[in-house]
């Protein structure tokens, strides 16, 4: 079953970590129920929502995306880029070791999951301040015995690679070539984003939907015209943090619910 793990919010969000953006005030409660109707989201597109618990002195916590990497054969446990964030990744191995075999970074390896955007066995790794040259290679070396070709992206205006390109079915990519050197996506149609979302290229493939964040109806608009079905939902306190649609889930096919996990909806 198409299973999506998350995390409930943590009341000190607003310490989180920023690299891009200037702080601003973060109201828990809104994004509390932001996340909520996330989660609500994915089980309405059939996705049954396995939520850990919050990490309260982890701001950054409920971005579990950053924590692995996930394919059919085995989830790779990221050494995260922050050294304050790095501990989030023991309760997110703990939930997986239910569903796959697992594979740890170690040291001067980096790595966030925000940096890895899968599309069948092509795996693409953004070259970030949070992801280095080691991080890229030990994910190369976990993922070659399963067939999966790995290659690195170069990134330089935002946080992650998928704050500049994601993945939208039919062999397209939701893009701004601004963000990222864009060749290595070759093959596959570019889609640019709208000249007034430039933020807009984070958005999550999930099933035949495409979920959108409220705040780019422009997006939206140009996916729906292309005949894709879109949805949408309001993250606006998660974009304060620099997060998106697809940092606060990991996706994946299971079975069992597994432990320490909550099932929602």
């Amino acid at each position: 079953m198409l299973t999506a793990i998350t995390r409930q919010v943590s009341a000190s969000i607003g310490n989180c970590e920023l690299s891009f953006h200037e702080r601003q005030p973060i109201d828990v409660e809104k994004a509390i129920a932001q996340h909520t109707d996330y989660e609500h989201l994915l089980t309405e597109l059939g996705l049954r929502v396995l939520q850990l618990v919050e990490e309260p002195n982890l701001p950054d916590a409920v971005f579990v995306e950053d924590a692995a990497v996930v394919v059919d054969e085995v989830a790779v446990i990221c050494r995260m880029g922050v050294l304050s964030r790095r501990p989030e990744a023991q309760s997110v191995a703990a939930a997986l070791s239910d569903y796959r075999r697992l594979e740890f970074l170690t040291e001067p390896a980096t790595l966030d999951g925000g940096d890895v955007m899968r599309i069948g066995r092509k795996v693409f790794v953004g070259a970030t301040n949070r992801t280095n040259a080691e991080g890229v290679a030990q994910l190369r070396n976990a993922l070659a015995p399963f067939g999966y070709d790995v290659s690195e992206v170069s990134v330089t205006g935002c946080l992650h690679l998928k704050s500049a390109c994601s993945y939208v079915g039919r062999d397209s990519i939701l893009v701004n070539r601004k963000l990222f050197d864009a060749s290595p996506l070759a093959g596959f149609e570019l889609i640019e984003v709208p000249e007034s979302e430039q933020a807009a290229a984070n958005v999550l493939s999930v099933g035949n939907a495409v979920i959108v964040p409220a705040s780019f109806p422009e997006t939206r608009s140009m996916l729906e015209a292309r005949g894709l079905v879109v949805r949408s939902v309001d993250v606006s306190e998660f974009q304060k943090a620099e997060g998106g649609v697809t940092c606060k889930s990991i996706i994946l096919e299971c079975e069992d619910e597994g432990r320490g996990m909550r099932a929602e909806g």
